[in-house]
């Protein structure tokens, strides 16, 4: 394990928690003597945590169970001992095991094999029934096994809407147990849809008379019997007194330090210095990011690192001996491929690889081996998730250690100051909103393709009465004896995504030979792949060369360079109609529709390693995406929004500017995150933005906090319940702050002052006169990739445009500097060059699109510009004319193959 006291000025706090003894039960007397038996025989099992006997106990009393105990407490077993029990008794018994993810169900698939070995397939058998199943497999599973694992995709696209055909009419006829495993993932857009998919589920059970139990296992959160209540449609008793052992675990909280001014090193840059050390020391391990990118950005730096010199350890001085170690490292998350995440789990459990670096991907219980240490790079956003992301060192019992290395953000600088906010704190809520109208509307066209909409059916969808009459004027329904038939398109259950409320997919080919890259949503689509964006996969960098909005297609060539790209970014908010307001201290707040409309302008790019600012690029075409939504928002006092216009950022020059933050944006800000705080939810459910309303006398400007999902989801209606308590935590966050007036972390930028943001805040209760000395920020200036040339300007400025560009760290620029003179034929730029083999290697398509991508960054450039390439004049001929000769013999000498 590495010596932590390398760190020690990083590491700002500790804490110990010691190891914790099992706690026992003997094997309940319901329990049958032959699983008794094979428990003791082949699995060595001569009692049960006493948490598993009692979910088995509850289970076959007939209840609807949720346990929530610690990772690796044993919760696959819990409830795979009920369901066991009623197979043997009846072997006509079925159960579904619904998994968020297709990875995590293949991998408790293999969890179940030594018990199908055991007692055969006479008995019992099992399978999972995927995207990825063969169709053989398929019908074996359904005419066959009692135990099917799935997802919930599955569910909703085959299942369901086949429920009378293939054999699923007797899997629903025969229906005990539905198992929900991994319950806390299913919160926001995924939870609501999860929840009205249960509502079919249930609909076609009853058609064939099966009343299934419900079984779920869950993350410690605030809320179990509410969420499972709320995603499952029932009653539930709760299980949550672990009786599993686990280890001694080490937690650290690393501060990452300052460097100029505010300027704090990043959470990635320090994972990437931690790395190569748990790599060359030996240490197996998880580093968790907060988003592909930092996924693919510490990759690539930690094997940088690691082949530089063996493991950062400075030619070999941690024991490597210098030894390049890069290939002892992998990133695992979404955007790989099925056989790509198989591989690396198998080589992870393998024991060839060292550590992995992923996305909440791996939150989950996928088996990738012993892992003795975690490494989340910034709070990932929730304490239930960090306890989950913790969890996953010390499984196999051995001592373990987390580091938590923080953000310069709200929620981590609030961990710096008061960790026990963390580690003595209780979870947050989980909310899911089933009633969410859009959602509804998907769900209700499924269900009436499924079986016809009865007066039942209220019950289950509480806006049966506003969708049915929608369906009926767009022909998808007619009404027949009592009931709504579907006569709609043939699938609608295939119109929808589970995941997110938006469809859309973009997908991301390779352009050297059409291979999928990726595919990714509309808004992720903008920000990610948009022209000129680097996206990253698997430590390659990926080059955006084509976009096409309306075809929803993207084309990207690999590409060996220095920098990333981060989006810029507007926002703007509308409001609709307002259900509901009431006074807040001297001013009011309200909650109702709104409209939102986010810009992508443009992208800066910025080097590996060292961040700077290579350029900022605006887009040719801004990319825009609008949707409807719910939002609270909080009106400013008159004279807090007059001072807040009255100090709007200037600008140091006549730049263009990349979209600046003022006032309003920092109280906003600090109102979103402790919106975050309350809520259990990330950036990527809740945004932020201001309105102005300028209808009445006085323009009156309020700070709006949306769900970032078409309709909503019940976050900002939460949020509204609780809008005094989120101001408290507001000014808690940027009161506490330890920045000397303001920063990235309390209110995003450290060209805002703190004082009149604390200011603002509380001046919603009560009349304050606002600070003396305000700093009015000033926009600094910007690097841009400027046009700073012109194409036919460059045979002239050929010097000083291939110094300029060594200024870039450009990829390629020393090749350039070697390139004597150009000249500039049409749209094509000619470089002179030395010899015919060095010309042919320059023009391959990679090397000339790399030239061709750093010239026309800072070159004004038609569309069709091309790099070519000649060879000079005085390339060949005199002393030199045979250097080819003289270099075969020289091979021959050497012990070449010579001529």
């Amino acid at each position: 394990m590495i010596d932590v006291s390398e760190f020690d000025s990083e590491i700002i706090h500790r804490v110990v928690r010691p190891r914790r003894e099992a706690v026992y039960r003997d094997f309940p007397p319901a329990m049958l003597p032959e699983i008794r038996e094979y428990l003791e025989g082949k699995g060595g099992i001569s009692h049960l945590y006493s948490h598993q006997a009692e979910m088995f106990e509850r289970a076959l009393a007939g209840n609807n169970v949720v346990v929530t105990t610690s990772t690796a407490s044993g919760k696959t077993l819990a409830f795979l001992l009920p369901i066991l029990q009623e197979i043997l008794k009846d072997p006509l018994t079925r159960a579904l095991f619904v998994y968020p993810t297709k990875a995590l169900a293949a991998d408790q698939f293999r969890n179940f094999e030594p018990i199908l070995r055991h007692f055969g397939k006479n008995r019992i058998q099992a399978g999972v029934y995927d995207g990825d199943t063969p169709v053989p497999e398929r019908s074996r599973i359904r005419n066959s096994a009692n135990i099917i694992l799935t997802n919930p995709e599955m569910l909703s696209t085959a299942f369901l809407p086949h429920h009378s055909q293939h054999g699923f009419n007797f899997v629903f006829s025969n229906l005990r147990y539905v198992v929900v495993d991994e319950l806390h993932t299913y919160r926001g857009a995924f939870g609501s849809h999860l929840a009205n998919l249960f509502k079919r589920l249930s609909r076609v059970c009853r058609y064939y008379h099966s009343a299934p139990r419900f079984l779920c296992s869950s993350a410690t959160i605030a809320n179990p019997l509410e969420l499972a209540g709320n995603v499952c449609g029932r009653s539930f008793v709760l299980v949550d007194q672990d009786g599993s052992p686990a280890p001694e675990k080490h937690y650290y909280v690393w501060q990452p330090p300052i460097v100029a001014s505010d300027y704090r090193v990043p959470p990635i840059e320090e994972a990437a210095t931690l790395i190569p050390r748990l790599v060359a020391g030996g240490t197996t391990f998880i580093a968790f990011c907060r988003s592909r990118k930092a996924v693919e950005i510490v990759l690539k730096e930690s094997r940088d690192r690691l082949r530089a010199d063996g493991g950062g350890g400075g030619g070999g001085s941690d024991g490597s001996g210098g030894i390049d170690l890069s290939d002892k490292l992998a990133g695992y998350r979404g955007g790989y491929l099925p056989e790509e995440r198989r591989d690396i789990e198998r080589k992870m459990v393998a024991g060839q690889l060292r550590g992995l670096v992923s996305t909440n991907a791996l939150e989950l219980g996928i088996d990738i081996g012993s892992v003795e240490a975690t490494i989340l790079t910034g709070f990932p956003g929730t304490r239930a998730s960090f306890w989950q992301q913790s969890g996953r060192a010390g499984r196999k019992g051995a001592t373990s250690s987390t580091f938590l290395i923080l953000d310069n953000l709200p929620y981590d600088q609030y961990i710096a100051i008061d960790p026990d906010w963390l580690f003595a704190s209780t979870v947050e809520n989980a909310v899911v909103d089933p009633a969410n109208l859009f959602i509804q509307l998907a769900h209700v066209r499924a269900a009436a393709a499924e079986l016809p909409l009865s007066p039942d059916d209220v019950s289950s969808f509480p806006d049966l009465g506003e969708i049915v009459p929608v369906l009926l004027d767009a022909k998808e329904l007619r009404s027949e004896n009592g009931r709504f038939v579907w006569c709609g398109k043939e699938f609608p259950a295939g119109d929808f995504s589970l995941r997110n409320m938006d469809k859309t997919r973009f997908k991301l080919r390779s352009r050297e030979d059409g291979t999928l890259i990726t595919e990714m949503d509309e808004l992720q689509a903008f920000r990610e792949i948009h022209p000129g964006a680097i996206y990253m996969h698997e430590g390659m960098s990926f080059q955006v060369e084509a976009f096409d909005p309306v075809g929803r297609t993207a084309e990207a060539r690999a590409m060996d360079i220095n920098y990333y790209t981060v989006p810029n970014e507007a926002t703007t908010v509308e409001r609709i109609a307002e259900a509901k307001g009431q006074p807040l201290g001297r001013t009011a707040q309200h909650f109702g529709d709104v409209r939102v409309t986010n810009t992508i302008l443009g992208y800066k790019r910025l080097q590996f390693h060292n961040r700077q600012n290579l350029g900022y690029q605006e887009l040719d075409a801004p990319l825009s995406k609008t949707f409807e939504t719910e939002g609270l928002w909080v009106d400013l006092p008159r004279e807090v929004a007059d001072l807040y216009r009255r100090t709007k950022p200037h600008r140091a020059d006549e730049t263009p500017q990349e979209t600046w933050k003022d006032y309003f944006y920092a109280i906003g800000y600090a109102l979103l995150n402790a919106v975050l705080m309350t809520t259990m939810t990330t950036t990527g459910d809740v945004g932020m933005a201001r309105i102005t309303d300028a209808t009445g006398p006085e323009p009156v400007d309020s700070v709006c906090v949306f769900d970032l999902y078409v309709g909503g989801l019940g976050f900002a209606e939460k949020a509204y319940d609780h809008t005094a308590d989120i101001v408290g935590s507001a000014l808690k966050l940027v009161a506490n702050c330890q920045c000397r007036d303001g920063c990235p972390a309390c209110v995003g930028d450290h060209r805002l002052d703190r004082s009149l943001v604390l200011w603002g805040l509380k001046s919603l209760f009560e009349e304050l006169a606002p600070p003396a000395n305000v700093k009015v920020p000033v926009e600094a200036r910007q690097v841009y990739a400027a046009k700073r040339f012109a194409l036919k300007e460059l045979p002239e400025k050929w010097p000083e445009f291939v110094a300029f560009l060594a200024s870039t760290g450009e990829y390629m620029t020393e090749f350039l500097k070697s390139v004597p003179a150009v000249r500039v034929e049409r749209s094509s730029l000619v470089l002179r060059l030395p010899d015919a083999f060095t010309r042919d290697w320059v023009l391959k398509a990679e090397n000339a699109t790399m030239m061709r991508n750093a010239i026309a960054h800072f070159v004004a450039v038609p569309s069709d510009f091309r790099v070519d390439a000649e060879v000079g004049e005085d390339a060949s001929g005199g002393d030199d004319k045979d250097v080819h000769g003289k270099l075969l013999r020289r091979m021959k000498d050497l012990g070449g193959k010579g001529v």
